[in-house]
């Protein structure tokens, strides 16, 4: 791999604050919730994502990424734009949903029971599983090596703050029968905690194994072989109160999985998982 791909994963943390904050920089109307037919009158439907090489990021002066293409297909296809900001905190495209600054999370998020109580989910999209990235082992006796989820008891994962991961550490803590701490951090994405434990700064992280695997194919020093959760779906997220933009989005998530576009927008970012 080049110097410049290894380099990418240092410097996303400055590179994601700066588009973040050049999108923070144009004001949004925030109040409340707006359903299809409110965004269908602007033309413009606002989407949260997070930065990193896989969901959505900049390259050269192009935009790219998996979820990027595919709200794009979606918006395109009902002759709207796209007004999409990065943002790293889960809690806050949370936020962003209950008072309109974002209409949907174009973002995988697990389908499960606690996060189906905050905002309405759309038709699962990919499936995908979160897991422990780590230092590879360097002995037979080498303690800091996590050889299965028995060993995470009173071990400290490090996760993006507000991630979903953390539900899904709690109940692995209750499965094992003792408690993995999480530490959350605010200011960087899941790349920038891989980089860190490839350098040592940590020891442990919780991301996406799409984000991962990306991640492993520059930092060989890292182990992602264990599992945090179990492969299960993941979907787009819209509030509660835009049933009808969760009904078109469905119909065209849908439709779309089955064409050659999202085959070709899949292959593109995610070939390695499928």
């Amino acid at each position: 791999m080049s110097k410049a791909k290894i380099l990418k994963y240092g410097i996303m943390g400055i590179i994601a604050a700066l588009v973040a904050t050049f999108f923070l920089k144009k004001e949004k109307p925030q109040g409340h919730p707006r359903d299809y037919a409110q965004i269908a009158t602007e033309k413009v439907i606002r989407a949260a994502t997070e930065y990193n090489s896989i969901s959505y990021y900049v390259d050269g002066d192009t935009l790219s990424g998996f979820h990027y293409e595919l709200i794009e297909a979606f918006a395109h296809g009902h002759g709207w734009k796209v007004d999409i900001t990065p943002e790293m905190s889960f809690e806050k495209r949370l936020e962003g949903l209950a008072n309109g600054k974002f209409d949907v999370i174009a973002y995988s998020i697990p389908v499960n029971s606690e996060l189906k109580d905050s905002l309405l989910l759309t038709v699962p999209i990919i499936l995908n599983k979160e897991v422990l990235v780590q230092r590879k082992s360097t002995s037979p006796t080498d303690s800091l090596y996590i050889k299965s989820q028995l060993d995470l008891a009173r071990k400290t994962l490090y996760v993006v703050k507000g991630s979903p991961a953390i539900l899904r550490i709690r109940n692995l803590g209750n499965e094992i029968g003792d408690t993995i701490y999480t530490e959350e951090i605010e200011k960087y994405g899941p790349e920038q905690l891989i980089s860190l434990v490839a350098h040592g700064d940590i020891d442990y992280a919780v991301c996406d194994e799409s984000i991962a695997r990306a991640a492993a194919d520059s930092l060989p020093q890292i182990d992602i072989n264990t599992s945090i959760g179990f492969t299960q779906f993941y979907s787009w997220g819209v509030s509660k109160q835009s049933p009808v933009l969760l009904d078109s989005l469905n119909a065209w998530i849908d439709t779309f999985r089955k064409s050659d576009e999202f085959e070709l927008i899949y292959r593109k970012y995610l070939n390695d998982n499928k």
